[in-house]
């Protein structure tokens, strides 16, 4: 069964960016950690303590473990979508295009690759290409498919406030790709509890995590 293959997580990560506290997103829906809301499953963002954690690291860690999980739906929606055989590269730019657009059961490019036109197929995914700010991630996503060429850098990590606004003037920090590997690869038994759970229980079971980490 096809997945994601890690260099696909990171230029999805890097197309998101990471936000380590609850934000309303463009349309107001409250969303947490890596584009993930409540209609994704546990936990609800509009639940969650408010603005920058006191341990931002822990925190993109969670939000990375939870990111890869949500993933799995999107994944799972491509593989049901497309019935021709892809390579990983072109997987991983169409579950980047799902994630961004959740459009692939309806997108035209996929009609085109079912077809076998794949050269039109990776230069339909422009055809969603609203707001204008999303046209480079879709470029990065047809370049993707067409060529395997995966996007490099850093990733940004965003500053919230306690009412939900992202600081967009620039990133609270930028996180390599070394990191970001190290904690998508964490065990998420470790996973410490979010949302409704007490203060006290997510310190005590973060403090255990690190314990059993440095055992």
């Amino acid at each position: 069964m096809m997945r994601m293959s890690e260099k696909g997580l990171l230029a999805l990560v890097r197309h998101e960016g990471i936000v380590p506290g609850p934000y309303r997103d463009v349309r107001g829906v409250w969303t947490y950690g890596v584009g993930h809301t409540a209609e994704a499953g546990a936990p609800d963002p509009a639940k969650m303590p408010r603005g920058m954690p006191r341990d931002v690291m822990a925190e993109i860690g969670r939000a990375l473990r939870l990111f890869r999980a949500d993933v799995e739906r999107y994944e799972d929606e491509v593989r049901r979508a497309v019935t021709v055989p892809l390579s990983q590269h072109e997987f991983d730019a169409l579950v980047s295009f799902h994630y961004n657009t959740g459009g692939i059961a309806r997108a035209t490019a996929t009609k085109l690759l079912n077809g076998g036109h794949r050269r039109e197929a990776a230069f339909a995914l422009m055809n969603w290409s609203k707001p204008e700010s999303v046209i480079p991630r879709r470029r990065a996503e047809r370049d993707l498919f067409l060529r395997g060429e995966y996007p490099r850098g850093p990733i940004p990590v965003w500053r919230v406030d306690d009412a939900g606004r992202i600081d967009w003037s620039a990133p609270y920090q930028l996180l390599g790709e070394a990191e970001a590997l190290a904690l998508l690869r964490q065990d998420q038994r470790q996973e410490p509890p979010t949302g409704d759970a007490p203060g006290w229980l997510v310190a005590l079971v973060q403090l255990l995590g690190r314990l059993v980490g440095r055992a």
